[in-house]
């Protein structure tokens, strides 16, 4: 199979699709991207350029969409080189989020085209678009017109794949016939419970299984991923849990909505209100992949909070490494996370029940049970072994309806 995959930031999700894809005898697999300094085995890579950068001072509904329209149009100049080329890929596999395919059609009408639907905004959770208060009438409008691109996309695409239903539900309804439920895959082999995992902290002291550590894993320390308030609650946690270290990985910015003030951030906030426990509490930054599932690997309880919105890989990869996750109860968790059955749930945004949860689980006599069925949920639906031939029907079905 001839597959052009897109994405800005190589490989996003797609890296283990990508490989696998490449594997196979007979194959091409290209991916166009904005990275140059990225490779991935067996894949050719076809870097672009947006010609310009986004209008300064343009109307600020229309800032992402201008973005989408201006790498649409360098990944068609990509496209249009392969076809003078003589290459016609069978299917092309991209995040709309970033408009890179919104023109493929447009050059390749006969092949497949896949969208990666991770997300569409709504004005119904303001957390959601940076606020921590209902969205004013100015956030509504604009998020209506942050996802035109998005509609275009999934009007244009054969298929499109959601790593989970409830992202799916986030789209339009009509839309939902054409969007196949397919998680990107947990590398179950590589992430999996070791009791020999050792993790060292930055003072020099080593954590291992014999130890009890509290871990918090996001991308950036902010409110929509519950990093404040996991923050409030841990002197509670430590009172009670007198040997208990805390490790807190993520960088010191937000992703996802604001920071409190414009030269401040999240974590210089809660060290302020005095809740850090610099002996106890270690902040470790991003680290680097083998040095985070080894910290999942001593986890004693993993803490993932988030609003209704994309869920985390580290949520996944915490279960497969074995974890005794406590996760909030907000949909996206709940679709995956059964109380009590295959880890512990949470309030969301109360540092007071977050706290008694944690010592909960800290103190639950079925915590190995709950480890070993929170990695079986992983390995059972949502491994690569599961998921990998999922994605590739469904790549090869956008194909098929692409050439009817």
């Amino acid at each position: 199979m001839k597959v052009l995959f897109a994405h800005q930031n190589m490989p996003g999700q797609f890296g283990h699709l990508a490989q696998a894809l490449a594997r196979e005898p007979g194959s091409t697999v290209l991916f166009a991207t904005q990275r140059k300094d990225r490779e991935l085995p067996g894949v050719g890579k076809l870097p672009y350029d947006p010609a310009r950068a986004v209008t300064p001072g343009g109307h600020h509904y229309l800032r992402l969409m201008e973005a989408a329209v201006l790498n649409g149009q360098a990944v068609s100049r990509v496209m249009v080189a392969l076809k003078d080329k003589g290459f016609e890929p069978d299917v092309i596999v991209g995040h709309p989020g970033w408009g890179e395919t919104l023109f493929a059609k447009d050059i390749f009408p006969r092949s497949g085209l896949v969208a990666y639907c991770e997300f569409y905004f709504g004005a119904d959770n303001g957390l959601v678009v940076g606020a921590d208060t209902a969205p004013t009438l100015d956030q509504t409008l604009r998020i209506r017109i942050e996802n035109a691109h998005l509609l275009l996309a999934l009007d244009a695409c054969d298929r499109g794949l959601s790593p989970t239903h409830w992202q799916r539900s986030r789209f339009p309804e009509p839309y939902h016939r054409k969007i196949d439920v397919v998680f990107d895959g947990v590398d179950t082999d590589r992430v999996r419970p070791d009791p020999g995992a050792r993790f060292t902290l930055p003072g020099g002291r080593t954590l291992t299984v014999a130890d009890e550590v509290i871990t918090y894993v996001s991308r950036g320390l902010e409110p929509q991923r519950g990093f404040p308030q996991f923050a409030r609650a841990l002197p509670a946690v430590l009172k009670a849990r007198p040997t208990a270290q805390v490790v807190i990985a993520g960088e010191d910015k937000p992703y996802y909505g604001a920071r409190p003030a414009p030269d401040d951030s999240w974590r210089a906030l809660v060290e302020r209100e005095g809740v850090i426990d610099p002996g106890r509490v270690h902040f470790v930054d991003r680290l680097p992949y083998d040095r985070y599932v080894a910290l999942l690997q001593v986890s004693s309880a993993h803490v993932y909070l988030t609003t209704p919105f994309v869920l985390s890989w580290s949520f996944f990869e915490a279960m497969a490494a074995g974890c005794l996750v406590v996760g909030s109860r907000t949909p996206p968790v709940l679709e995956v996370l059964q109380d009590g059955v295959n880890g512990l749930s949470t309030a969301f945004d109360d540092p007071r029940v977050i706290a008694d949860d944690i010592v909960r689980a800290l103190e639950h006599p079925g915590a190995a049970a709950l480890r070993g069925a929170a990695r079986a949920t992983i390995v059972q639906r949502y491994s690569l072994a599961q998921c990998l031939p999922e994605q590739v029907e469904v790549l090869r079905r956008a194909a098929e309806a692409a050439r009817r």
